[in-house]
């Protein structure tokens, strides 16, 4: 069991990453978001062509080479897979769905809460229902099967894609795509960006940082340690808006947000639901992939296909508010993950199993 110290020192160097990139240039309340950022990737490969949305995102790339570096350094890389690849790329796209819903992933929900953000604190209510629903399905056995140990190339599949496209980040070549206005133009310098993420990967990869695992932990087995990351997370950057003038409580006018209260909640929920199911959260999954697990690297395949899916069929929200297209998804993505957890749930007097 880690040490309440080292986690709530892993939540500060977190959130200082955080505060950096924000005054460096990304998008206010938006200084790091898992969902966000594959979202600008897909845009920049041409997977979808929504102008405002096309940027290959280095803390990305950081974050997985991060994980991957510090895997290494402490030989606790380990190749991993053939856990129900195909179901975690669908159950992927869906929480991708529901991330777009909301504008965000878990990690930007805390970082909007701690620029004053209502609506975020809203959808936390959301997001803790999923988790709470797929404890549920936890305690009746639900399970994607055991993995086994792979080949060391199987483990290198999402480092490889990060370094390449981190060479066509820096080589833009004609084929990718770059926004010229609106969040995807909004960035830090590519070496501060690349920083960062590397720094939170690391650390991410050490305290085994997920914003799943703090709620179902607490609700399972009485452990509440990792919340005293999410507490540190959200502390540092809550004094570093205060510091620096960001903080902005209220609902109106908040930063690529909607004040839809109830898809706010509805799209968190569809995250935290799925994110149980796949063990871990979406910023775990990049961590996990960087450590070798291939079932976690298709995970983020899925994320970038639901993506590309979210906006060449007009299914994410924008500041505006909901898109019809996107209330259709999230109910079809909703029955989607049920459909799985049902049939993938067995009933054991065995103890849950948490994969993450």
């Amino acid at each position: 069991m880690q040490k309440k110290g080292s986690l709530a020192l892993a939540g500060l160097i977190v959130g200082l990453a955080a505060i950096g990139l924000g005054i460096f240039g990304n998008p206010a309340n938006m200084a790091v978001c898992v969902a966000c950022f594959i979202r600008d990737i897909a845009g920049a490969l041409g997977l979808h062509r929504a102008e405002a949305v096309q940027y290959i995102r280095p803390e990305i790339i950081g974050l997985v080479i991060g994980a991957f570096a510090l895997s290494l350094i402490k030989k606790e890389f380990a190749p991993k897979g053939g856990s129900s690849p195909f179901t975690r790329f669908i159950l992927g796209a869906c929480v991708m769905v529901g991330a777009l819903i909301f504008l965000g992933c878990p990690l930007r929900m805390v970082l909007r809460i701690a620029g004053g953000d209502l609506n975020a604190v809203i959808g936390l209510g959301g997001f803790i229902g999923g988790i709470l629903t797929g404890v549920v399905f936890l305690n009746q056995g639900f399970s994607l099967k055991r993995n086994y140990d792979q080949a060391a190339v199987d483990g290198l599949g999402l480092p490889a894609v990060s370094v390449l496209l981190l060479v066509l980040l820096i080589a833009a070549p004609a084929f990718v795509l770059f926004s010229e206005s609106g969040p995807g133009s909004m960035h830090a310098p590519l070496w501060t960006s690349l920083a960062g993420g590397l720094i939170i990967g690391a650390v991410a990869q050490r305290s085994r940082l997920c914003f799943i695992s703090g709620i179902r932990d607490a609700v399972l087995f009485k452990n509440f340690h990792m919340l005293i990351c999410f507490a540190a997370i959200l502390g540092t950057v809550l004094v570093g808006n205060l510091i620096t003038g960001k903080f902005n409580p209220g609902l109106m006018g908040q930063p690529i947000a909607h004040t839809e209260w109830l898809w706010n909640a509805l799209g968190l929920y569809l995250v935290g639901l799925g994110s149980v199911l796949l063990g871990g959260c979406p910023l775990r999954q990049l961590i996990l992939a960087g450590g070798g697990n291939s079932d976690s690297g298709v995970t983020v395949m899925g994320f970038l296909t639901g993506a590309a899916l979210c906006h060449n069929f007009g299914l994410a929200s924008s500041a505006a508010g909901t898109a019809p297209n996107g209330r259709m998804a999230f109910l079809v993505c909703l029955v989607v993950v049920l459909v799985i957890a049902v049939f993938n749930t067995k009933k054991s007097s065995q103890s849950p199993g948490v994969p993450a």
